[in-house]
């Protein structure tokens, strides 16, 4: 009897063993979550924008038109009440807009957002260099968004093409992506001792919202155009000239100028 007892004992242990195991695997009731739309809208002067059509004047007084915007945004962000950050779509987490395809204005968001309060929303415009890889994209619309090699690589955060009056009407290419910097009197691309990573964080005002369990939210993300050419500095077309590419004193002030764009629209 006694060697019998003894025998079951280790068996006894594999039991316990193997009934801890399954209790610390079991992944038990998934938490209550809901999902989120973003609609991207784009405004000009309080309403919706009218593009291809000379009806807009900046704060510097130039009329102008707006053609076409593409542009990247990354790690969208809801900050939650308790101080949490939950970045959405982290397998996934640069997505494209394009003003001329209406299928880029409208994410459904993969991944689930856990139910509760939400303080607001944020995320990174353009592309942060550790996620700005050259050829990562091999086919358009964002293959056609590729910044040249000599000047950083990568791909443009932005191009937002119109046309400005001047006596005649003359196209600008208000473009945002990596900057350079060069020794003083000298612009030779071989010379280029520094390169600008002129990504920034927009973080959305009154963009705070609350999300029950099964609940779907659409949220509109609103760039407002107007913005980018007037706070802090006011944009004379006439003055900075047709394009902004390669010139970083030009995409400094538009990156500081785009801390005012966003805003949230609608959340519904």
């Amino acid at each position: 009897m006694k060697k019998a007892n003894l025998l079951m004992v280790p068996f006894l242990m594999v039991l316990t063993l193997l009934w801890a195991c399954c209790k610390t695997d079991d992944p038990g009731k998934p938490e209550p979550s809901g999902k989120l739309i973003f609609n991207f809208l784009h405004y000009c002067d309080g309403s919706p924008m009218i593009f291809d059509t000379t009806m807009y004047v900046n704060e510097a007084g130039n009329p102008y038109q707006v053609n076409e915007i593409q542009y990247f945004i990354t790690d969208i962000t809801l900050h939650a009440a308790d101080g949490k950050k939950v970045v959405l779509n982290k397998e996934n987490d640069i997505y494209y807009v394009d003003t001329d395809l209406p299928g880029t204005h409208k994410w459904q968001v993969a991944d689930p957002v856990p139910a509760g309060t939400y303080t607001g929303v944020s995320f990174t415009f353009g592309i942060p260099q550790a996620k700005n890889q050259s050829f990562m994209y091999v086919n358009p619309p964002e293959s056609n968004m590729v910044w040249p090699e000599f000047l950083g690589g990568g791909y443009h955060y932005m191009k937002l093409n119109g046309k400005y009056v001047d006596s005649v009407l003359r196209p600008f290419n208000f473009h945002l992506g990596i900057g350079q910097i060069y020794p003083p009197n000298s612009h030779n691309y071989d010379s280029i001792i520094a390169f600008v990573h002129n990504d920034f964080e927009a973080i959305l005002p009154n963009s705070g919202f609350t999300i029950t369990k099964d609940q779907v939210i659409n949220f509109d993300i609103v760039m407002n155009i107007d913005e980018w050419f007037k706070d802090p500095h006011t944009w004379d077309h006439k003055l900075m000239g047709n394009y902004t590419m390669e010139n970083q004193d030009a995409m400094q002030k538009m990156k500081e100028n785009g801390y005012n764009v966003f805003t949230a629209g609608t959340i519904r």
